[in-house]
C-alpha cells in the first residue's frame, strides 16, 4: 500500500513541532546502538580469533551464540526484565546477544580464510608470531571482519526499536506510539530516521571494507 505523501508531510511537521523528544530519541537510539555494539567487538573480536586457532572452541562459541540467536529479541528483552527491570541494561543485554554471532562469526572466518602460504612466507621471513598476526593476518582479515560488523551494526540498528516495547527508549517509541494511535505520521517519524541510519552505516561499512580490500596487482 502506497503512503500518501501528506502523511510524509504530517510526520516531518510531527517531528519539527518535537523536536526535543526527536532529538532525545534519536540520541537513546544512537546510545542502544553504539553500546551493545562496542560489547560485541570487545567480545566478539578475541573470542572470533580465539576460535580460528581452535576447531572445538569454534564449535562451542558458534554454535552456542547461533543457538541464542534463535531466540527473538524481544523474548530476550522481557527474560531480562525480571533481572534488570525495565531499563537501558535489559535492552543492551538482548542486542549485545543479537550483535555478537555476525562479529564472531566473521572473525573466525576472515583468520581462517588467510592462506596458509602467506602465513608460512612470512615465519620464514623471520616474523616472530605477534608480527606475523598483526602485520600479516590482521591486514588481510580487516575486510571479511568489517562484513561482519557491517551486519551487525545493520541488525542492531533496526532491533534497537523493540527496546520502545520495556520503556527503554529510542526511536521505536514513535513507532509504537504511532501504532497505539493508528496513526502512520507518528509511525514513519521513528521508521523513517532508523532505515536512514541503518542505509548509512551499511554505505559506511561497504566503502571501509572496499578500502582495507587489499589491491590485486595484474598479472604481467
Amino acid at each position: 500500500m502506497e503512503i500518501p505523501l501528506a502523511i510524509f508531510k504530517q510526520a516531518l511537521d510531527y517531528a519539527t513541532n518535537n523536536s526535543d523528544k526527536f532529538i532525545e530519541a534519536l540520541g537513546q537510539h544512537l546510545l542502544l546502538v553504539a553500546v551493545p555494539l562496542a560489547i560485541g567487538l570487545v567480545l566478539g573480536l578475541p573470542l572470533g580469533l580465539l576460535c580460528s586457532r581452535s576447531r572445538m572452541v569454534s564449535t562451542v562459541f558458534i554454535n552456542g551464540f547461533n543457538a541464542l540467536r534463535v531466540i527473538p529479541s524481544l523474548a530476550i528483552l522481557f527474560v531480562a526484565i525480571p533481572y534488570l527491570g525495565l531499563t537501558f541494561q535489559s535492552a543492551a543485554i538482548a542486542l549485545t546477544l543479537l550483535v555478537l554471532p555476525p562479529i564472531l562469526i566473521g572473525t573466525d572466518v576472515a583468520f581462517r580464510s588467510i592462506e596458509p602460504t602467506i602465513l608460512e612466507a612470512a615465519k620464514g621471513m623471520g616474523m616472530a608470531p605477534l608480527q606475523v598476526l598483526w602485520l600479516v593476518e590482521i591486514p588481510l582479515a580487516l575486510p571479511v571482519i568489517v562484513a561482519g560488523v557491517k551486519t551487525a551494526t545493520v541488525e542492531v540498528i533496526a532491533s534497537a526499536t523493540l527496546a520502545a516495547f520495556i520503556g527503554a527508549g529510542g526511536l521505536g517509541s514513535f513507532i509504537v506510539l504511532g501504532f497505539a494511535l493508528y496513526d502512520q505520521a507518528i509511525l514513519l517519524v521513528g521508521a523513517i530516521p532508523v532505515a536512514v541510519l541503518a542505509l548509512m552505516a551499511e554505505v559506511s561499512l561497504i566503502a571501509l571494507q572496499r578500502y582495507l580490500q587489499p589491491a590485486v596487482k595484474p598479472s604481467p
